[in-house]
């Protein structure tokens, strides 16, 4: 009866010490979301070493653009936990931003690595919607003698027909314009504005496409009703920071595309996606560039508070 009475109190006393961990791995969850990496890195620091950890600070380095330590914190991750199909997706990103940066050589090399990666993460969950997504925007981006290729996006366009319709239009999109099939391109894009459910995406991605034809009046018609469905939809905060980012690119309405990142910056839809701090950085070139120094340098402080050691915001002058 002891031994029993002992081994339920060893087994509160673990759950015990297990919630203090999960309770911080929960607020480094919530700091990354919200562009807080300086935050996210301290409190994961202060945790054991598992692979949910290893993966969390790959992310934070990734918003971070700190490339080589992102791939070896995913690297861990894996080794850890091979059958987690969302660490190997995240070891996929990590290695693909090394490969852009790579000598040819080392982008061969890498390149192989990232599609074999996504590939793991699908053949591990099938219906894995970010990894299908970005497994085909390799294969379409990609040349052949890394994996590459049209007919293997267009085939994992369709597995995502079954999981996330508007992404699986999307794909269909990008492929098409790749072989120079505008018009396709421009209705599978459209096509994927009907089925999303947060709308306010997939009209930026049309924008996107208009400012790669310099279609400006089509740009700016797309962009308003992105920003439209976006006011109406408060998970889509992070489809203004994509709708300043085509207008930065285009170099056209950059107060608009100031407007666009402070309301990116006041919504509650903040993502890892669209870090706040890369956000207040893009805000301060806008800023300086329409003349408002002062500015600049305030969105310049704001994105070193929440990441002290960010290069482009530190390497910013005005």
């Amino acid at each position: 009866m002891r031994s029993a009475k002992g081994a339920l109190l060893a087994c509160a006393l673990a759950l015990t010490a297990m919630l203090p961990a999960q309770g911080t791995t929960a607020q480094a969850k919530a700091a990354l979301q919200a562009g807080e990496a300086d935050r996210a890195l301290g409190l994961l620091n202060s945790l054991p070493a598992t692979a949910e950890t290893h993966n969390l600070r790959c992310r934070v380095l990734l918003t971070l653009e700190r490339w080589d330590a992102a791939a070896n914190e995913c690297e861990q991750a894996v080794r850890m936990d091979g059958g987690n199909s969302n660490y190997h997706l995240w070891l996929g990103r990590a290695l693909g931003e090394r490969a852009d940066r790579a000598s040819f050589m080392n982008a061969y090399g890498l390149g192989k690595r990232v599609r074999q990666e996504f590939e793991k993460a699908v053949e591990l969950d099938p219906r894995n919607a970010d990894a299908l997504a970005d497994l085909g925007e390799f294969y379409n981006s990609a040349p052949g003698i890394v994996g590459g290729g049209a007919d293997k996006a267009e085939n994992v366009a369709s597995q995502l027909d079954r999981v996330d319709a508007a992404r699986a239009h999307q794909l269909r999109g990008w492929t098409a314009e790749s072989r120079k099939d505008y018009g396709t391109a421009e209705r599978e894009l459209r096509a994927a504005v009907a089925v999303d459910p947060h709308p306010a995406f997939a009209w930026m991605s049309v924008a996107s496409f208009y400012r790669r034809r310099q279609r400006w009046s089509d740009l700016d018609a797309a962009l308003a009703s992105g920003i439209k469905a976006a006011q109406r939809d408060r998970q889509a905060g992070v489809a203004f920071y994509n709708g300043s980012s085509v207008l930065t690119k285009a170099n056209r309405s950059l107060p608009m595309a100031e407007k666009m990142l402070e309301d990116y910056l006041a919504s509650t839809s903040k993502t890892e996606e669209a870090p706040a701090f890369t956000a207040y950085t893009r805000l301060a070139k806008l800023k300086a560039q329409t003349g408002d120094r002062a500015g600049a340098e305030q969105a310049r402080q704001a994105a070193l508070s929440l990441a002290h050691d960010y290069k482009p915001a530190l390497d910013l002058k005005f």
